[in-house]
C-alpha cells in the first residue's frame, strides 16, 4: 500500500506514533490478572475505569479504559480488598502476637503474615495478590554493595543507614519468629530467613498507602499506618500528576480521585510526593525522568572544600546553612537576601561554579565507570542503568546549572571591561555571602 504524502497523512503518522509510544500493551487477559479480577470480585470490587497494562519507560501500570474526567473518582477499593493490621489479627497469628511481649511493631506484624502467606502458596487466601507482586527489589537495600558503592555520597550514606535497619529489624526479630514454629511443620529459621523478610520489607515500603488506625495493645507504639491495596497499587508514579487519595469513613473504600482529565488509552498515575530522584530511589527504587523535583545535593564537606580559607564567617555561615536546612540539601534560593557589595556578589558566583564544575567533572567520570561496568557485569546490568539513569539526570540539572551561572556573571565581565567602574554597592558590607541556586 502507497502511504499518503500529504500534510494531512504526516500529521496522522505523527499522531500514530506518539499513541503508539505512550500506549500501554494490554495484560487483562493473563492468568494472574484474570484471578485477581475474581478474586477482587468477591470482596465486592470490579473496576470499570482501569485495566491492566505494559507500558514503556514504566513497566507495568494501569490504562484508562474510558476517558477520565478532572475531579473523577478513578478507583475505589473496599476496606475488604486491603490488607492491613486487622486482617493479620483477626488471622491465625493473632494469638501469638497478643501475646507476644514486648509488643511487636505494626510493620513486623504485616512483613510476618507476608512471609507466611506466600510460604503458604496455593493454599493461601491472598495468592491472587501474591502473585502480581514484584518478586524482586531496586531499594538500595537489595542492590549489590559494588553498585551502592556508585550512588552520590549522600544517597551512598542513607543507603548504608537503610540497610543497617532492616539487618537491625531481622536480627531482632527472629525470636518472634520462632515463637511461630506451632504454626508451621518446617524449622521456622527456614521460612522467616532474612532474603524472605527483605522481600516483605520492600512490599510494605514501596507499596503501602496511608490509613491510620487505632492504637492496639497488641502492637507497639509505632503508628500503624500502613495498607496494602490490591490492584490499586499498580498505579505507577508521575511527579507531573495530582490525586487526592485517602480512606473514605462513609463507604468504607479508599479512594482516589484525579485532579486532572486523562484520555482513553493512557497510562493513569498517581503521585508519591514532591520527592527528588535520590529519594525516589532510596524509598520506591526508582528514578523519574525529568523530575521538577529533582536536585543535586550538596554536602558540608563540598562547601568548605570550596569556601575561602581566608573567610573568618565560614563557620557562620555554615551554621546558617544548617539552620536553615541547605546543608545536604538542594540551593533552591538565596539564603538572606540582603543587598550585599559587587565583590562578595562576584565572589559568591566564583564558588558557586566552582562547585558546580566540581559535581559535573565527578558525574562524567561515574558515569564513565558505570559504561564500562555494563559490559563486563552482565548479571548487574539491571542496577547499573538504575544509577546511570540518576547520575544522567543530575547531570542535566548541573549542566543547566552552569549556563545559568555563567549567565549570571556576565555583568562582571562586563564591569572590568569598562574599567572596573564603582557601583555604589561595592562599599557595602562583606557580611551574608549568598549561595546561588544550584
Amino acid at each position: 500500500m502507497k502511504m499518503g504524502r500529504g500534510r494531512t497523512s504526516r500529521i496522522r503518522r505523527r499522531k500514530l506514533f506518539r499513541s503508539s509510544v505512550s500506549r500501554g500493551v494490554n495484560e487483562s487477559y493473563k492468568p494472574e490478572f484474570i484471578e485477581l479480577k475474581k478474586w477482587l470480585k468477591d470482596r465486592k470490587f470490579e473496576d470499570t475505569n482501569l485495566i491492566p497494562a505494559c507500558f514503556p519507560g514504566t513497566g507495568r501500570g494501569l490504562m484508562s479504559k474510558t476517558s477520565l474526567q478532572e475531579g473523577q473518582v478513578i478507583i475505589s477499593l473496599p476496606e475488604s480488598c486491603l490488607l492491613t493490621t486487622d486482617t493479620v489479627i483477626r488471622s491465625y497469628l493473632g494469638a501469638y502476637i497478643a501475646k507476644w511481649r514486648p509488643p511487636p511493631s505494626p510493620l513486623l506484624a504485616l512483613c510476618t503474615f507476608l512471609v507466611s502467606e506466600k510460604h503458604a502458596g496455593d493454599q493461601s487466601v491472598w495468592k491472587p495478590y501474591l502473585e502480581i507482586l514484584p518478586k524482586a527489589y531496586t531499594c538500595p537495600v537489595c542492590l549489590e554493595p559494588e553498585v551502592v558503592k556508585l550512588f552520590p555520597q549522600p544517597l551512598r550514606a542513607k543507603a548504608e543507614e537503610q540497610r543497617a535497619r532492616v539487618r537491625e529489624f531481622f536480627s531482632s526479630s527472629r525470636g518472634f519468629f520462632s515463637s511461630l514454629q506451632p504454626l508451621f511443620s518446617e524449622a521456622v529459621g527456614s521460612i522467616f530467613s532474612y532474603r524472605a523478610l527483605l522481600w516483605a520489607w520492600c512490599t510494605v515500603n514501596t507499596r503501602a498507602v496511608y490509613v491510620k488506625h487505632r492504637q492496639r495493645r497488641d502492637f507497639s507504639a509505632e503508628p500503624d499506618t500502613c495498607a496494602l491495596a490490591p490492584y490499586l497499587d499498580l498505579l505507577n508514579h508521575s511527579p507531573r500528576v495530582q490525586v487526592e487519595a485517602a480512606f473514605n469513613e462513609e463507604t468504607r473504600c479508599y479512594e482516589i480521585r484525579t485532579a486532572s482529565s486523562c484520555r482513553k488509552h493512557e497510562e493513569v498515575f498517581i503521585c508519591y510526593g514532591p520527592h527528588d530522584n535520590q529519594r525516589l530511589l532510596l524509598e520506591y527504587g526508582f528514578v523519574s525522568i525529568h523530575n521538577p523535583h529533582a536536585c543535586v545535593y550538596v554536602s558540608e564537606d563540598i562547601l568548605v572544600k570550596y569556601l575561602p580559607s581566608t573567610d573568618k564567617q565560614m563557620n557562620k555561615k555554615i551554621s546558617i546553612l544548617k539552620d536553615h536546612d541547605f546543608i545536604d540539601t538542594c540551593w533552591k534560593k538565596v539564603l538572606l537576601g540582603e543587598i550585599i557589595s559587587d565583590t562578595n556578589e562576584k565572589t559568591s558566583l566564583d564558588i558557586a561554579q566552582k562547585i558546580c564544575h566540581y559535581f559535573i567533572e565527578e558525574t562524567n567520570a561515574v558515569l564513565q565507570k558505570v559504561s564500562h561496568m555494563k559490559d563486563e557485569e552482565v548479571a548487574s546490568i539491571n542496577q547499573l542503568t538504575l544509577v546511570e539513569t540518576l547520575w544522567t539526570e543530575e547531570l542535566k540539572i548541573l549542566q543547566a546549572s552552569a549556563l545559568i551561572l555563567n549567565s549570571l556573571q556576565t555583568p562582571f565581565r562586563e564591569s572590568a571591561s569598562w574599567g572596573g567602574v564603582e557601583r555604589e554597592g561595592d562599599r557595602g558590607s562583606e557580611a551574608g555571602a549568598q549561595t546561588h541556586e544550584l
